[in-house]
């Protein structure tokens, strides 16, 4: 009788074994001449070498499709069995897939641009309002690229800026200081991967979540780094950030030029870098705007009202001006 343990590399095992272990007590009723053992990530299989050669592939495709679907049923582990190639064939359009198996996918025109730009170049600034789905967009590709293995980490930052309000002293550890700046992408993490998965990459730093503050020098290589919030940065900041760039590495800046929360005599350094990088080959720059905003449609709205304030506001700025600049002439004149 051989011995071989599988190990679960890729699939969160809770996923993998199933509630209450329904999926390995199906795989044992379908590979009755195996003795099959599921503890923690390990699968230890008895039998003959050749039954458990066989069981080896399948359990190579039931982890695949586990790891790629976030979910395993009775019919999955039925559909794998009936057609062993098909798990390898991706869904077109679904970039990766939520716990709950929900197909994640580009909703608007521009979510669509992002996808590809990040296929064809290395570093990709996506700007819009809140809302249009730069975030998650983003941080969707990471994972399918970490799922896909042509990365090793994802790297996630933002600038440890309040919006407007002063947080003052926080209790805790470095990590409870920062979290709170930091929840908003912990939060589209927690979608995609599972949770014991999403911890484990976290302690074993495969993913890893700080303040921009912590990237100075820094070298990142094989890895996918998003830069959230980017309007909140100095020209420093994102100097730096920027230049952090290894080998076989993909980066994302996301903002919305809309919501600086930078002192009032801080330039933001977004709107620098894009203009300073407009021509430098080997970047994308995709705007998204009010048509892309995929939650509530309240949102849609009230950006829309902030635009029309803002024009309003302008224009009446622009009308005071003149106004001013005659009444000057007026008086020089006299």
């Amino acid at each position: 009788m051989t011995e071989k343990h599988l190990i679960l590399e890729q699939a969160d095992p809770a996923v993998f074994f199933g509630p209450g272990n329904a999926n390995l007590r199906m795989l044992r009723a379908l590979c009755p001449k195996l003795r099959i053992i599921g503890r923690d990530n390990v699968v230890k299989v008895m039998g003959d070498e050749e039954e458990i050669g066989h069981f080896e592939t399948l359990f190579t495709a039931l982890e695949h499709h586990c790891a790629r679907h976030n979910v395993l049923t009775e019919e999955d582990i039925l559909g794998i069995i009936k057609h062993p190639g098909r798990h390898d064939e991706g869904t077109p359009g679904v970039i990766v897939y939520t716990t709950s198996g929900k197909p994640v996918t580009a909703r608007s025109e521009n979510q669509q641009r992002i996808v590809e730009a990040f296929r064809r170049r290395d570093m990709v600034f996506a700007v819009g309002p809140a809302g249009s789905g730069k975030t998650y967009t983003a941080i969707a590709l990471a994972v399918r690229a970490l799922k896909d293995k042509t990365v090793k980490k994802i790297v996630l930052c933002r600038p440890a800026v309040e919006a407007g309000e002063k947080l003052g002293f926080l209790p805790g550890d470095m990590k409870d200081k920062i979290d709170p700046y930091l929840q908003p992408l912990y939060d589209a993490l927690e979608e995609m991967i599972p949770a014991a998965k999403l911890q484990e990459h976290i302690d074993n730093h495969v993913i890893q979540i700080a303040p921009l503050a912590f990237m100075r020098g820094r070298t990142l290589n094989d890895a996918v780094v998003i830069l959230d919030e980017a309007q909140n940065t100095t020209t420093a900041q994102i100097k730096m950030f920027l230049t952090r760039m290894g080998r076989n590495t993909k980066m994302i800046v996301t903002g919305d030029r809309t919501q600086i929360d930078l002192p009032a005599r801080e330039r933001s350094g977004l709107i620098e870098a894009m203009r300073i990088l407009k021509n430098v080959e080997g970047i994308a720059f995709i705007e998204t705007d009010k048509r892309d905003i995929v939650r509530h449609r309240l949102v849609t709205r009230i950006v829309e009202a902030y635009e029309a304030e803002s024009r309003r506001a302008k224009a009446q700025e622009q009308a005071q001006e003149q106004e001013q600049e005659q009444t000057d002439g007026q008086q020089a004149a006299q």
